[in-house]
């Protein structure tokens, strides 16, 4: 039933009319004002007028101004309807058009979009290469962890892992591991690395019985059920994971209280430390966990971390989660800068950060840096890429059940176990050790060589048979066993010279594992002067090779078995570094490292001929290096070439420092050397490599190579101390018998970089379309406030590209490049905070977020990302636009139809009507509903919920507002139209934002955990929202502002621009906020009209009473 207007409502539209008896003016758009007369017929026969109340604004303007123009003027009388009628009306511009321009733009950023994708999916892609494991699950519940020790028992639970048939001890006896998935993971995913450890372990420990006696145990590993929480997106889900793990590592450790008392290790300490093992989001958890209030001290002093993002916050749509990743980082920061070991609260604490690489397409593996949060004394960051025997990049869930990676990482784990400690782990410095040994290269600058700490323990005795290298010479075997006995090679350690001038390098393709039955070992020996009979006590070898010779030499030497480096094996058969073929052995010492020796001794064992090779040679840095000096715009416009001599060291290392972003990639092209008659020893072995983080990749068998690295980043803080080495390195193995020149060449790979926008920039679109839609937004409210007429979302599109769009690119790009030159990273480096002052302190932590802004880089050769955002931007705002046109519009059909349905089956013939879009409805309905909403907001539902809800809303007032003005074709009403649509459009950008958290609760939900969340309930930063949601049902065109109070309006969608270009993709929440305090201005300008008096309010109660008693006497 159709409410009818008051009495006391037309009294004041007869009044009005009286007062005012001219037309609504009518200009060349056929535009007239939203109270322009609607007629219908009433169920009665009357016809009833639907009008706006006048406007009277909350202020004054000043008397030579005209006030607040608020929707209408008075309805109009019959006589002046039709002459309104008779006025010929231009078509108004058809909404669907697209100018030139417009659609250059966007097809230009398609095709940009298309491009990027493109290269993402098919160019610079690793190849995958992991090998599945074998396990036999076995899941125990911690049955007794429940509501006595927590408070969220009836959410998580703790599982105890045994690997069945070789995990049989329960309670568990060995060395508590606890695992803690990531967003979304399961606890399952223990299985591989826990399977693997108990595996080897129990392997080792038949083998070996003296392990136990050293310390050694197995590994307990324990895991926990999150139930799939969705962490990333939440800041309070992963506090709460927290505070649920911490008392979990308290519980876990009251289990071996009792276990150990009954047992043969009952002389053992207690333990009071828990190794964590986390994966993605698991690695911040654990991370947090060191700065909860429930943390109880020492408990935690070795976190391994696969795939986690350290440096920032994958997802910044929550303000919490920012808020948590600034505490957390900024502990671990300001622990490492104390300058006593007593006031560094993480000083026991090991942190290795493990990377998967260019695989790991759910969160970049830049993110995995620890560089700016943890001294290498404490921790590093490597890639598996870099990992021996592993070197091969994995993605993001591969990297918890890669075979190859979990041996390396479970061999690693027991290394460093020690239960004769409190702790259950040997000390810090002895932890990392173990850590660099396995999981570097040992060509890094923090790799430690043990040879120059290790005394002698092999006795050498040689005759004048053996052969002793003249000094500077090379030493090239080809085959091992040619005198059908052992032999040794002595090559002369030539003098010291300037720090670093000259190494000593070794390459082969035999195991020098320092076993009594391999066929090669190297020693690095000293003139032993003794007596015979005097050694049998000093050394644990003796190796005599002098035979029944009197004139012999004895040699103290020390083995480098130790210190050989795995390289994977390059032949003419190989295809990829991680096939499982025998690798390289390599050695390479500085000079001072072996300088208290005399010789080097290759010593071939074998006493028959057999396949192997042995190169040797003293090398000087000047010969083996090259520093290409070439500028960032040469390398990319020529590139960089470069024929490497014949007479060469096998090992040839080209540095390149311009060669240092992450967001630019190149292709390396290796010429074919000719070896002649005897053939190559091996293929050209190449390894890119970054010093910080530490990332190397391995190609063998190499002609040509993708080069993609993860350097320099968008937003990703400085190191805590900046490497002197900057850029990459190729080191280059060649075959040095192959008497031939080779040429070298690295090219820009154009298409290949833009595959790397794809993942480094993907929270763009959560923030530059909304620097176009504020834009377009400001253009509408202008023309609307100057004109009187709300233009279209597109045609304000179509207004922007050419009129402000080129000076918004040229602000964009003129700021990038003041940002870039006012504190550009390698011009001004960060300064360690762990040897400066407070204030040097201070300073340095606000360098660690300087990288937020804009595009989050501070190198002046990407100013063009910044418009080149904006452009792609546009492009998808012209999308979005078109796309929610189309779905209006259908939905407008739909709801026409259906609205109509009634009459066609009804047998009674009835006279078509115009049924009003927008009843009056009750002001009272509307507050109580209003109310309830904010009520269940403020207790129990997230305003996240409301903001969907509001959208939908939103969406079906566009629906009636746009089959309104298709019905009445009037300008006045197509105003109405664009203005919900472009707020809808707003709304729509916020959603995704909102979105994350919302699928939180919902998951939350699902698991029956129904504790309201402790954040998200604000009413402040929903209100606004619903208030204009409200107004908009209401069919209450927004005034227009004819005083200076329209600069609010358009400083407040300036300022929205201008945050979201510069702060919106690391602080994409705050967009939100912004958008709810615009909106707060529109409710504000909205009840600008309504009298500013409790008479008035209360008038609108009487009139809701009042239309109630005339739809009774109607009836």
């Amino acid at each position: 039933m159709r409410s009818r207007r008051s009495s006391r409502d037309s009294k004041a539209s007869i009044t009005e009319e009286s007062e005012d008896s001219e037309s609504p003016p009518v200009d060349e758009h056929g535009e007239g004002q939203l109270a322009a007369v609607n007629k219908s017929q009433s169920p009665g026969g009357e016809k009833e007028k639907i009008d706006i109340p006048s406007a009277k604004g909350l202020w004054n303007p000043p008397p030579d101004r005209e006030p607040l123009d608020a929707t209408t003027p008075p309805a109009l009388s019959k006589e002046k309807m039709e002459d309104t009628r008779n006025f010929r009306r231009p078509r108004l511009k058809s909404a669907w058009l697209c100018p030139l321009s417009t659609l250059g733009v966007t097809f230009l950023s398609a095709f940009v979009l298309w491009a990027t994708i493109q290269s993402f999916r098919e160019r610079q892609c690793d190849i995958k290469g992991c090998r599945m494991p074998q396990m036999s699950p076995v899941y125990i519940r911690e049955k007794d962890f429940d509501t006595e020790h927590t408070r969220f028992a009836s959410k998580y639970n703790l599982y105890l892992y045994r690997e069945h048939n070789v995990d049989i001890e329960y309670p568990p006896k060995g060395v508590p591991v606890l695992f803690i998935p990531g967003n979304a993971g399961s606890y399952k995913q223990v299985r591989p690395i826990a399977a693997e450890a108990a595996r080897y372990f129990k392997n080792a420990a038949a083998k070996d019985e003296s392990l136990l006696e050293a310390g050694q145990r197995g590994l307990d590993f324990f895991t926990v059920d999150f139930n799939e929480d969705i962490t990333a997106f939440h800041g309070q889900t992963m506090l709460d994971q927290a505070e649920y793990l911490n008392e979990a590592v308290s519980y876990i450790l009251s289990l071996y209280h009792d276990s150990r008392k009954s047992t043969m290790d009952s002389d053992l300490p207690d333990p009071s430390s828990v190794i964590l093992f986390g994966h993605s989001m698991g690695g911040i958890v654990a991370r947090t966990m060191l700065i909860m209030p429930n943390y109880q001290s020492n408990s935690i002093n070795t976190i391994i971390t696969m795939s986690a993002p350290h440096a920032r916050p994958p997802a910044p749509f929550d303000k919490q989660i920012v808020e948590t990743y600034d505490d957390i980082n900024n502990y671990w920061r300001k622990s490492f800068s104390a300058k006593w070991a007593n006031n560094n609260p993480l000083w026991h604490v090991t942190l290795v950060s493990i990377a998967g690489g260019g695989l790991d397409t759910i969160v970049p593996s830049d993110y995995a840096s620890i560089s700016s949060l943890v001294p290498d004394t404490h921790g590093f960051t490597v890639f598996t890429s870099s990992i021996p025997n592993v070197w091969v990049g994995v993605d993001h869930l591969a990297i918890l059940w890669c075979d190859q990676l979990m041996k390396v990482v479970a061999r690693s784990m027991l290394d460093i176990v020690d239960v004769k400690r409190p702790g259950q782990t040997k000390a810090r410095a002895e932890r990392m050790r173990i850590f660099k040994k396995w999981y570097l290269t040992g060509m890094e600058p923090i790799a430690e060589k043990t040879l120059p700490h290790k005394d002698p323990t092999t006795l050498l005795t040689l005759d004048n048979s053996h052969s002793i290298v003249n000094l500077g010479q090379r030493l090239v075997l080809r085959q091992l066993g040619e005198s059908q006995k052992p032999r040794a090679y002595l090559m002369p350690i030539p003098p010291s010279r300037e720090s670093g001038s000259t190494k000593f390098t070794l390459m082969t393709d035999q195991k020098l594992d320092g076993a009594r039955d391999g066929n090669l070992e190297v020693l690095y020996c000293s003139v032993f002067p003794l007596q015979t009979g005097q050694t049998a006590a000093l050394f644990s070898m003796n190796m005599d090779l002098s035979g029944d010779s009197s004139g012999s030499t004895r040699l103290a030497c020390k083995n480098a078995a130790e210190d050989v480096i795995e390289l994977p094996a390059s032949v003419q058969t190989s295809r990829q570094p991680f096939e499982q073929t025998r690798p390289f052995s390599y050695l390479q010492y500085d000079l001072e490292d072996i300088a208290e020796h005399q010789f080097v001794a290759v010593v071939d064992k074998a006493s028959r001929v057999a396949q192997g090779w042995v190169i040797a040679e003293f090398v000087e840095k000047k010969d083996s290096y090259i520093r290409s000096n070439t500028s960032l715009r040469g390398l990319l416009m020529d590139g960089i070439r470069t024929v490497l001599p014949e007479e060469r060291p096998f090992v040839t290392e080209i540095h390149i420092p311009v060669m240092h972003s992450s967001l630019l990639t190149y292709k390396m092209h290796v010429g074919v050397q000719s070896c002649g008659e005897d053939g190559q020893l091996f293929t050209p072995l190449l390894r890119q490599y970054l010093v910080d983080p530490y990332e190397s990749k391995f190609f063998v068998n190499v002609h040509s190579a993708d080069l993609n690295l993860h350097g320099s980043a968008p937003f990703i803080p400085p190191t805590l101390r900046p490497s002197s080495k900057r850029g990459l390195s190729l080191q280059l193995w060649l075959d040095p018998t192959c008497n031939s020149t080779v040429e070298v060449s690295v090219e820009f790979d154009f298409l290949g970089s833009l595959g790397r926008l794809a993942m480094r920039y993907r929270t763009v679109f959560a923030a530059f379309p909304l620097l176009v839609v504020a834009l377009v937004l400001r253009i509408q409210f202008q023309e609307y406030d100057n004109k009187g007429r709300f233009m279209s979302f597109g045609e304000g599109l179509d207004r922007l590209i050419p009129r402000t769009l080129p000076y918004v690119l040229v602000a964009l790009s003129a700021l990038a490049i003041s940002l870039s030159f006012a504190k550009a990273e390698q011009d001004n480096p960060v300064p360690s905070p762990l040897s400066k002052s407070a204030t040097e302190q201070s300073t340095t932590a606000m360098e660690f977020a300087k990288n937020d802004l804009l595009v989050g880089l501070q190198d002046p050769f990407f100013w063009f990302l910044a418009p080149l955002f904006a452009l792609i931007a546009v492009g998808v705002c012209v999308v979005l636009n078109y796309g929610a046109m189309l779905g209006l519009h259908s939905l407008t059909i739909l709801y026409t139809f259906f609205s109509k349905w009634p009459t066609w089956i009804g047998s009674e013939r009835r006279s078509p009507t115009i049924t009003p879009a927008f009843s009056t409805s009750s002001p009272r309905r509307r507050i109580m509903t209003t109310m309830m909403l904010l009520f269940f907001v403020a207790t129990l539902i997230p305003y996240q919920f409301a903001y969907m809800v509001a959208c939908i809303v939103q969406i079906a007032t566009c629906v009636r507002a746009l089959k309104f003005a298709r019905e009445n074709r009037s300008g006045t009403y197509w105003d109405f139209y664009h203005y919900t649509h472009s707020i809808l459009i707003v709304m729509l950008w916020i959603l995704p934002i909102n979105l994350p958290v919302l699928a939180v609760w919902i998951h939350n939900l699902t698991v029956h955990w129904l504790t309201p969340f402790s954040s998200h309930h604000n009413l402040l930063s929903i209100m606004p929202f619903i208030l204009l949601v409200e107004t908009l049902t209401t069919g209450n065109m927004i005034p227009r502002i004819r005083n200076r109070l329209w600069l609010v309006t358009d400083l407040l969608l300036l300022g929205l621009a201008a945050y979201a270009a510069l702060y919106g993709v690391s602080y994409a929440y705050r967009l939100h906020h912004l958008v709810n305090f615009i909106a707060g201005w529109l409710v504000i300008v909205h009840f600008s009209t309504a009298p500013p008096t409790i008479s008035g309010i209360i008038d609108l109660f009487n009139d809701d009473g009042d239309d109630d008693g005339s739809k009774k006497r109607h009836q």
